[in-house]
């Protein structure tokens, strides 16, 4: 049977998704401004992203409801896949904000010099910014992990990356600071757009990470040495003399574990059913809450 998600999971999961949107929205705004008082790139490259952290939060929020819904005439294997999918909107959405970052940042390295202003605010911003995000990645984590949900764990590794990120650019802010200060180092007022750069390669980064990971998912990878373990696992128990044409899928939260089974062919049908529930056991213990197959036939050799 498909193993559905209890009610008090799903308004978990939903919780989790929807407080990382409230969060993002704050942030965006927040950094927005103070990036547009100081001028810094650094900052705005910040704001950029917290934006279409925003819209990737959505996407999550969305996705986590989605693929909840129980099998239907349609959907045979269920709605999972909408998660996989929202990870790999998520990579391309990413991969827009280094684009514009990147861009911006040799501008200021090799054609313009604009003001930037290493205030007090450009500060707080990015140490409130770092502090958030800390929350709201192991909220997510946490969900993620205890409902296997492949949207939440993504959202919580984007969030992550935007703690280092984040203190990227406070180290380009104090190199702003430190010009404004002392005339010999002025060289460090590039620093702001040398740490943008650097946000750009950890987002360049995480969307690599997401992106596999998508990209697996949606082809139905089977997990490294999981056949395996199964094969191995089934063909040890009494009773079973062949495991075969074993098939694995991921869904969103839930794995479809499809095997073929060689046992004895003068059994009673009882006896047949009783051996599949010990087979069916017996996999559930490696792949938890996993939606089970189990094809028995029969070996007819005296």
């Amino acid at each position: 049977m498909t193993a559905s998600m209890p009610s008090y999971a799903q308004k978990e999961k939903n919780y989790a998704a929807l407080s990382s949107v409230a969060a993002a929205v704050g942030l965006a705004l927040f950094k927005l401004v103070i990036g547009l008082m100081t001028n810094s790139l650094g900052i705005l490259a910040e704001a950029a992203h917290s934006a279409l952290d925003l819209a990737a939060a959505i996407i999550t929020f969305m996705a986590v409801r989605v693929s909840d819904k129980p099998a239907d005439d349609e959907h045979l294997y269920g709605h999972g896949k909408v998660e996989n999918l929202s990870a790999l909107v998520e990579t391309l959405l990413l991969l827009v904000t280094c684009i514009w970052i990147v861009y911006e940042a040799i501008g200021r390295l090799f054609f313009k010099s604009p003001v930037i202003s290493a205030s007090v605010w450009a500060f707080i911003v990015m140490a409130v910014s770092i502090v958030i995000d800390y929350n709201r990645s192991r909220m997510l984590y946490r969900a993620a992990r205890k409902y296997r949900s492949q949207a939440l764990e993504a959202d919580a590794l984007h969030f992550h990356t935007d703690i280092w990120s984040s203190s990227v650019v406070i180290v380009g802010l104090l190199g702003v600071f430190i010009a404004n200060h002392v005339p010999a180092l002025k060289f460090l007022e590039k620093t702001d757009a040398v740490a943008a750069l650097g946000v750009a390669l950890i987002v360049v980064g995480v969307s690599l990470q997401l992106g596999k990971r998508t990209v697996h998912a949606l082809l139905d990878s089977a997990p490294s040495g999981l056949q395996a373990k199964i094969k191995k696992t089934v063909e040890a128990l009494p009773g079973v003399s062949d495991c075969h044409q074993i098939r694995l899928r991921i869904s969103g939260h839930l794995m479809f574990v499809d095997v073929h089974v060689t046992l004895d062919g003068r059994q009673s049908l009882n006896e047949a059913h009783e051996l599949t529930e010990t087979i069916e056991t017996a996999i559930r213990d490696i792949a938890p809450e996993a939606d089970i197959t189990v094809h028995p036939e029969p070996n007819l050799i005296p």
